[in-house]
């Protein structure tokens, strides 16, 4: 009967371990998303932004990120320079307008936007969806999807790695990346596996082939607001 009795309390310790190390390693594990899970997740985040001439033609096209339920927004500044009236379309055919440039930063080229209020818009919740600054760097290798719009009612998405996390480009830091990027991509996000925005697109390398540059997420940190909700 005793052995019995320890044979049970064995079985049930194991069975404890085993539970809660399941329990323990799929908490500590960071969800890693596919890009068709990263697309789904930024899709509503970003918009089509177009600076517009006297005419109301198009002096210029880009991608823009946004950051907060309340507005802020992010783009690169090579964008909007000169701007004097900006708009932006979202996934679903929302018009974004005015669109106000508040703050920039030319070396860095990173620009910060604010945008109309989310309950003029009649959007749901009266808020934006947005996407989370990553606060670490991206590491060399690690898994990264570019988004953007390369024509104004297509967004797209595309796959690489990380070359290099902090590659100095022209005296400015820049993440080297093989996620592909095509015109009008340029103010889209870089994001990581784990639904997060690692950086914005900036351009690509001239001197290789296939290798594109984005601005890191410190450099957009040190134009944010203290706290963006």
């Amino acid at each position: 009967m005793k052995r019995n009795w320890m044979a049970v309390c064995l079985v049930i310790s194991i069975l404890s371990a085993i539970l809660f190390y399941t329990g323990t390693s799929s908490a500590d594990t960071p969800l890693v998303n596919n890009a068709e899970q990263t697309y789904q997740l930024a899709e509503n985040a970003i918009f089509y932004l177009r600076v517009l001439k006297s005419d109301n033609t198009a002096s210029a096209t880009g991608t823009g990120i946004i950051l907060s339920s309340g507005g802020t927004a992010a783009t690169a500044y090579h964008v909007v320079k000169g701007a004097e009236r900006m708009e932006g379309i979202l996934a679903d055919g929302t018009v974004i307008s005015p669109i106000k440039v508040s703050r920039y930063d030319e070396l860095k080229d990173v620009a910060l936007l604010n945008l109309p209020d989310p309950a003029a818009l009649k959007l749901k919740g009266n808020a934006y969806s947005y996407l989370n600054v990553r606060s670490e760097a991206v590491k060399p290798g690690e898994a990264v999807f570019a988004l953007g719009y390369p024509l104004k009612n297509t967004n797209i998405i595309t796959e690489g790695i990380v070359n290099s996390p902090n590659a100095q480009i022209n005296g400015r830091s820049r993440i080297l990346t093989t996620a592909q990027v095509a015109s009008g991509m340029s103010g889209g996000p870089l994001m990581d596996a784990h639904g997060q925005l690692a950086g914005i697109i900036s351009g690509s390398l001239r001197t290789m082939n296939n290798i594109h540059l984005v601005i890191n997420t410190e450099d957009l940190r040190s134009l944010l607001p203290a706290v963006t909700e």
